[in-house]
């Protein structure tokens, strides 16, 4: 009787142990998520913009006030591709 006692606290205490180094190992291993830098509302829309302005200039140039909002559209439209 006194022996299985003892062998019982002892797997007891070993089992206790080896939870102890286990647990701050585990909560050691975070997973680190990088944020896309390229991706956001504002690179959006500066993307689109810039289309904008690059598409109604060369329609202005081309087809003058016509051309002007055709390439406004087209360059919307390619800053959102």
């Amino acid at each position: 009787m006194y022996r299985n006692r003892t062998l019982r606290t002892l797997l007891v205490l070993l089992l206790m142990f080896s939870f102890a180094l286990t647990v701050p190992v585990a909560s050691g291993q975070r997973r680190h998520y990088h944020r896309n830098p390229q991706a956001g509302k504002k690179k959006a829309a500066k993307r689109i913009g810039i289309g904008t302005a690059i598409g109604a200039g060369a329609g202005a140039l081309i087809g003058g006030r016509k051309g002007a909002l055709i390439g406004a559209g087209a360059g919307a439209g390619a800053g959102t591709a």
